[in-house]
């Protein structure tokens, strides 16, 4: 089956506020929510149909997946006068990730072996995108972190442009990091499928 990728909605909203001199401060405003698609099949085959029919569509690829993660990152930057000089005051990005899983509304009628393949399958799924969460929190925490480091400037407007320097390099890492987990899946997808499914039928054998 196709493995799941990630959509990325990303985008930084910074905006300037006048602020004093004092501690450069950082807060992480995080959300998490998850939302279903539900699909039929009594096969595999129907299954494997159903979920190239009926998941999520990504624009970055043009078709769909099982699984998806949509991740939008926002914030908010305030600049102080440090002496002649402007500096990042305080810096608030907040991260907001929507999972959307399959749903298969035939489990509770499956055979044993059936239900065995799909439940591997849907945990696989979903173990995936909360990687991709997690990967964007990791960045949304150091985001935080590279404003507060950088350089006071001149003047806020050279401010605000390092910052706005700083976000775009900060957003390039985290695609760059999404899709070579997603390339790492994709290459043991079917080895991890074979090992997962092996260790449920042990786990079962020795009930």
């Amino acid at each position: 089956m196709p493995i799941a990728r990630i959509s990325l909605a990303a985008l930084l909203a910074f905006t300037i506020v006048a602020g004093d001199a004092g501690i450069s401060q950082a807060e992480t405003l995080v959300s998490k929510s998850i939302s279903y698609y539900a699909i039929g099949g009594r096969t595999a085959a129907e299954l494997d149909e159903a979920l190239s029919a009926g998941g999520p569509l990504m624009k970055s690829t043009g078709s769909r997946h099982p699984g998806a993660t949509r991740i939008k990152f926002g914030g908010s930057i305030t600049y102080v006068k440090r002496g002649d000089l402007c500096a990042v005051g305080s810096a608030k990005v907040t991260l907001n990730t929507r999972l959307i899983l399959p749903r298969w509304k035939n489990r509770r009628k499956a055979g044993t072996e059936l239900a065995l393949v799909w439940d591997t399958l849907s945990s696989d799924i979903k173990r995936h995108e909360e990687r991709h969460a997690e990967i964007a929190r990791n960045h949304a925490r150091q985001m935080e972190k590279t404003f507060l480091a950088l350089k006071p400037q001149s003047d806020c407007e050279r401010m605000q442009a390092s910052v706005a320097r700083a976000s775009e390099d900060a957003i390039v890492a985290h695609d760059k990091d999404q899709a070579r987990f997603d390339k790492a899946e994709a290459v043991n997808f079917d080895k991890r499928m074979v090992r997962l499914l092996k260790y449920r039928l042990d786990s079962l054998s020795a009930k």
